[in-house]
């Protein structure tokens, strides 16, 4: 056996009945011949690793907008504390851990820059609509690799598109990374809002933190450990973890995220969206090259939305200011 059936037969003999096998997926959308070293999860992953959209994470909000410290989390951080979670989840579980990593890597490439007041924005304006869940598969399937897309397997591609609301993934792989999502954010954003003073740890309420933990690592391993241990036909914490997570959720929301001074410069983000979608459905050929096919092929609102959600925050608010802002004169 080469490499890849090694890994395959040892999937089997590891995993538990419910895991996704590799060797059962429902396929990609164009057939490849099969790598001798890799499974079609793992080349996946790797995939989702080297291509551009997982760089721009690096640049892109997660919650606080432009921050002046190196420490604050970006969506790029964001995603690898979801997929080092979910692994974990998913290790313990005896399910597919190289399903599950492809997914959390993937699950925020389709975000747009300012986090989700540039999501709020971009959605007003298209008449198309957006989520940035749905945007994620585009650029997957549609984007990447110049219009060819990255030509990933159906498991992974549905469980990116299911990773934050409505319908549940197929793969149980899927609904960990669902799950893995909702306990990063919560604690990494507080452990950003307390380094920015916006709060303090001994602001959150007695009784979650008697329920949870005292620190960010102890609520990590509280809620995960509930996932763990309560999880057999889907992916769930305990009746009474679950509602310190909503109460812990909703401290978060009211003190963070609704907060005048964490979410100040959140107003202007609405502006700079709007000035950028309306100055390129006027000028679409100021737009990369490759945007022009898309708004030949699909429509040129498909193809500015698709512009601005790829964007960094830097590249947005560069663009504006070369489009918005005079320049000095030079003597």
């Amino acid at each position: 056996m080469n490499a890849r059936e090694i890994s395959e037969n040892n999937e089997k003999l590891i995993l538990c009945d419910k895991a996704a096998f590799c060797t059962n997926t429902k396929g990609r959308r164009v057939q490849e011949t099969e790598s001798e070293l890799r499974t079609c999860y793992q080349r996946d992953r790797d995939r989702i690793i080297h291509c551009k959209a997982f760089r721009r994470l690096k640049h892109k909000t997660q919650v606080f907008l432009s921050p002046e410290s190196d420490h604050y989390r970006t969506r790029l951080t964001h995603t690898l504390e979801v997929a080092q979670i979910a692994r974990t989840v998913a290790r313990a579980l005896r399910l597919n851990e190289d399903l599950t990593e492809a997914i959390a890597l993937g699950h925020d490439l389709g975000h747009t820059p300012f986090g989700h007041a540039g999501e709020r924005a971009l959605k007003e304006l298209t008449t198309i609509g957006f989520t940035h869940y749905e945007q994620s598969v585009r650029v997957c399937d549609k984007l990447e690799k110049d219009g060819k897309g990255l030509n990933l397997t159906y498991e992974v591609l549905d469980g990116i598109l299911h990773h934050t609301c409505g319908e549940e993934a197929h793969t149980l792989e899927g609904r960990i990374v669902r799950m893995a999502d909702r306990v990063a954010y919560i604690n990494h954003d507080i452990d950003d809002a307390v380094r920015a003073g916006v709060i303090s740890e001994n602001d959150i309420p007695d009784d979650i933190v008697t329920a949870l933990g005292d620190t960010k690592s102890r609520r990590i391993n509280t809620l995960v450990t509930s996932i763990v241990e309560n999880s057999k036909d889907t992916i769930k914490m305990d009746c009474e973890t679950e509602k310190y997570y909503d109460k812990l959720h909703e401290f978060l929301f009211e003190s963070v995220y609704k907060n005048p001074v964490a979410k100040s410069e959140e107003t202007k983000v609405k502006g700079i969206v709007e000035g950028l979608f309306k100055y390129y459905n006027k000028n679409p050929d100021k737009m990369s090259p490759e945007y022009l096919i898309i708004a030949e092929n699909e429509g040129k609102e498909r193809a500015i939305t698709d512009y601005i959600a790829g964007m960094t925050d830097h590249y947005a608010v560069t663009a504006y200011s070369d489009i918005y802002i005079p320049k000095a004169w030079s003597i």
